[in-house]
C-alpha cells in the first residue's frame, strides 16, 4: 500500500490481482448478482487508487478493501433495493447423503434467497464470517462495530435464516 500511495502502478496491479476474486465473491454474496458485483469491485479499486493516502499501516489491507466494498454494496443496495437472485457460487457444505448437482444448486439458490431476506447488517456479518472466512475481529472491523455486536448480528441472522429455510422447506414439501 505504501508503494501505491507513492503512485506505483505495478503495486496497484498486484493488489488487484491478489484481492479481485475474494472481493467479487463478497460483493456477489451481498448483492446476489455477479454483474452488480463486477461494478462494485471495479468502483472499489477506483477508490483504492484515489484514496490510497487514507490507508493507515495499522489497518490490514484486506480489511480496508472489504470495508470499502461493503460500504459500496450497502449504498447500492439502499439505492436499488436489490431483490433478485442470480448467484453462481455459494460455498455450501451439505451433510447427510450426497446430493446431485441439481439438488446442490437448488439448495444454494435457497440459501442465497434466504440470505437476501436478512437485514443488511446481519447478511454482511454472516457473509464476512462464513463465506469470506474472516475472524470475528476482522469482520467487526469491516462493519465498524464491536465484536459483541457482530456476534449478536450473527446470532440473530442465523435464527432468521433457520426460520426462512424451514418455511421454504415446508413449502417445498407441501406442509403449509
Amino acid at each position: 500500500m505504501q508503494q501505491i500511495q507513492a503512485g506505483d502502478h505495478q503495486a496497484f496491479v498486484k493488489l488487484v490481482d491478489r484481492h479481485l476474486t475474494t472481493l467479487h465473491k463478497f460483493a456477489q454474496h451481498i448483492l446476489g448478482n455477479p454483474t452488480d458485483a463486477d461494478d462494485i469491485v471495479q468502483e472499489t479499486f477506483v477508490r483504492v487508487w484515489q484514496k490510497a493516502h487514507q490507508w493507515q499501516p495499522k489497518a490490514k489491507v484486506s480489511t480496508w478493501l472489504h470495508s470499502i466494498t461493503n460500504n459500496l454494496c450497502m449504498d447500492f443496495y439502499r439505492r436499488v433495493k436489490v431483490k433478485t437472485v442470480d448467484i453462481t457460487e455459494v460455498n455450501l457444505i451439505t451433510s447427510h447423503q450426497p446430493a446431485t448437482d441439481k439438488q446442490q444448486q437448488d439448495v444454494k439458490i435457497q440459501v442465497q434467497t434466504a440470505l437476501q431476506q436478512l437485514p443488511e447488517n446481519q447478511r454482511c456479518a454472516i457473509v464476512l464470517c462464513y463465506y469470506q472466512d474472516m475472524t470475528n475481529r476482522e469482520a467487526a472491523n469491516v462493519l465498524n462495530i464491536s465484536i459483541s455486536a457482530l456476534e449478536s448480528l450473527m446470532a440473530r441472522g442465523r435464527r432468521k435464516l433457520k426460520k426462512i429455510l424451514q418455511i421454504q422447506s415446508d413449502d417445498l414439501l407441501g406442509e403449509i
